[in-house]
């Protein structure tokens, strides 16, 4: 049974690797150019079954398994961070309603987003609540067989173009963190502003935008769990997804390698390739190695995540601060093999730097990522 689990993860691997360097490595370079949003990536994986990979085959989906969508995500993100950033957000929006929806919620929403008929967004962080979420600001109050949402959401992925978007609101406002509760949100409500944000680093054609809730109706029955578990929700969330911008950073930081490898077998200094040159060779030597131990625990956390063990809050933690950071020095290095070329966009290393930094933000700062880490040693 597991060596069929693993031929088949491999047939999927292999299979999103061929479409992400034929069908989406061409179309980089002008998504980050043109920052918009790439719907035909979106058409894309959908016509392949690319979203599924996140969901269990219950509910339309192709394997569920966190191990098997790190695959994926990080060959597509070898050539196109943004494009990742599709399938990492669509699971992000799927899994709460895994950890705390009901059997016919699971049953209504899941089919839509592993197809991908539905894009999801997840609307956790507030304008002046990112990692401290017991200081949202962003209410829900009961009116008969609804509720009023009021307030704002920033910097959210996907929402100026998401279908469902998973909405954390306090309906317990003196309880914190534990006056949370979750909401499945229809992307065309009324009482639903969505702003999008524009001039970023990097990411440029993924969809980020400020959500404004003014009397947003929303049906008990989209509720997810009870009143006061969304903050337990979301924690559950992160654990999942952390590991999957790990993935991203792996995919990205191994986009940059491939392509630095290449460029200095080619480029001729003092008579010979400078790939010859031993200082060389001990930089992309580390870029390596740095890159295969980030990856060893990348998916040390997704096999931590599929057996649901203790420690996996600890190992997501650690994952994603490990890749992400290595992410970023990866890049930045590649940039410098190439030195004058790497620091023009005719190239793609330096959109590749530029994508590395947002995830040692998004998903929980590093130094969240850090805190969460020696809390659990500590304990």
């Amino acid at each position: 049974m597991a060596v069929e689990v693993e031929i088949e993860r491999e047939t999927i691997r292999q299979s999103v690797r061929e479409l992400a360097r034929a069908r989406i490595a061409p179309r980089a370079a002008d998504i980050d150019r043109s920052g918009e949003f790439p719907r035909d990536v979106v058409d894309l994986f959908r016509e392949h079954d690319t979203f599924a990979v996140a969901f269990p085959p219950q509910y339309g989906g192709l394997s569920g398994s966190a191990l098997t969508l790190s695959l994926v995500i990080e060959e597509v993100a070898k050539v196109c961070a943004t494009s990742s950033l599709l399938l990492a957000v669509q699971a992000l929006g799927g899994y709460p309603i895994l950890i705390g929806g009901s059997e016919e919620q699971k049953a209504t929403y899941l089919p839509e987003l592993a197809s991908g008929r539905k894009i999801a967004a997840y609307a956790l962080s507030e304008p002046d609540a990112g990692s401290d979420a017991g200081s949202m600001r962003t209410r829900a109050r009961r009116d008969g067989d609804d509720y009023i949402l009021d307030g704002s959401k920033m910097w959210i992925t996907n929402g100026g173009v998401a279908d469902l978007i998973v909405v954390f609101a306090s309906t317990q406002p003196e309880a914190r963190t534990r006056g949370i509760s979750a909401f499945l949100v229809d992307g065309q409500s009324a009482g639903l502003e969505r702003r999008e944000i524009h001039g970023k680093l990097g990411i440029r054609g993924s969809n980020t935008a400020e959500l404004i809730f003014s009397s947003c109706r929303v049906p008990a029955e989209r509720r997810l769990g009870e009143e006061g578990d969304g903050f337990k929700i979301a924690m559950g969330v992160l654990d999942r997804s952390r590991p999957q911008i790990g993935s991203q950073a792996l995919g990205i930081g191994a986009g940059a390698l491939e392509y630095a490898l290449g460029y200095a077998k080619q480029r001729h200094q003092f008579g010979q390739a400078i790939a010859e040159f031993q200082g060389l060779q001990f930089m992309l030597a580390d870029m390596g190695a740095q890159l295969e131990a980030a990856r060893c625990l990348v998916h040390e956390a997704c096999r931590a995540v599929d057996a649901a063990e203790p420690r996996m809050t600890e190992l997501a933690a650690m994952a994603k601060l490990v890749a992400s950071d290595t992410a970023m020095k990866v890049t930045t290095d590649a940039v410098q093999v190439l030195g004058g070329y790497g620091y023009v966009n005719e190239f793609p290393v330096e959109r590749m730097m530029r994508d590395a930094k947002i995830t040692q933000i998004y998903e929980g700062t590093n130094q969240i990522q850090r805190l969460v880490i020696a809390k659990r040693l500590l304990a």
